[in-house]
């Protein structure tokens, strides 16, 4: 992690602290309701220097809320969600990405999300390695529709371990609103998975929202969605498909995820 932290990573790390200490000060205590474009934890694994990767997310809300979490927002059910993303590799333990969020509600209406920019720093050859670990950092504006702020800040850390033929992943992320109604929610994600065979891998991936971080709701009002996942290689393309269960009031029923990878 040298690589990472020397002269250039120490004004890196400066800037972090300047733009959480930005985004906690006009933090209030509204919940930082927002869509769901992406479903997926974060294994460290990036595209390699000089090379660019293309993924598509897709998430389809099969039952979910038929209410939308703000004015001005849309309802969960019905709900088709998703992002293309763009990433460049520019060593081995940077990568820049660009997201482009939208959505169709469930009168088929299509809805732009805004666009997403992140840097991600990680240990090299993430995939070789036993232990590996990074930190995402992501810079959000978001339309009306999409977010009650129009711009977010998310760090997502990630710590992982793989080893035997399992692997188990933690991203422990926080996320940060700016404006008016902003506000800061921890929104921890994890995945174990068990190699059956060449690419192919099965797991359960957990997702969760604690919001806002200084006046937690009660148990039956946080979001606990846990999933079914299959990863496996197919034409030259990466793809994860899941279907994931809402463990409380507060989740979405039913949700079924797909994200479709390509490096070229």
């Amino acid at each position: 992690m040298q690589r990472l932290w020397g002269t250039g990573g120490s004004s890196f790390l400066m800037s972090l602290k300047w733009l959480a200490g930005a985004a906690i000060a006009f933090h209030c205590s509204l919940s930082p309701a927002h869509a769901v474009d992406e479903i997926q934890v974060y294994n460290a694994e990036i595209a390699a220097p000089g090379t660019f990767t293309l993924q598509q997310h897709l998430n389809y809300v099969w039952s979910g809320s038929t209410t939308p979490d703000y004015p001005g927002g849309f309802a969960s059910n019905r709900t088709l969600n998703g992002t293309p993303e763009l990433a460049y590799g520019v060593t081995d333990w940077y990568e820049l990405g660009l997201y482009v969020p939208f959505a169709f509600d469930s009168s088929g209406t299509f809805l732009p999300g805004g666009f997403k920019l992140r840097q991600l720093f990680v240990s090299p050859h993430a995939e070789d390695r036993k232990v590996f670990y990074g930190l995402n950092v992501e810079l959000s504006y978001q339309t009306p529709r999409f977010s009650q702020s129009a711009i977010g800040l998310e760090f997502r850390p990630i710590l992982g371990v793989r080893d035997l033929g399992w692997e188990f992943i933690f991203n422990p992320i926080v996320d940060l609103s700016f404006a008016p109604n902003g506000a800061a929610a921890f929104a921890p994600a994890a995945r174990l998975a068990r190699n059956v065979g060449g690419d192919t891998w099965l797991g359960v991936e957990y997702y969760s929202s604690y919001s806002p971080i200084d006046a937690l709701p009660p148990a039956d009002q946080q979001q606990h969605t846990l999933f079914g996942v299959v990863d496996f290689k197919l034409f030259g393309l990466d793809i994860n498909l899941g279907m994931g269960f809402g463990l409380t009031g507060a989740s979405d029923t039913v949700v079924t995820k797909m994200i479709i990878g390509r490096a070229f």
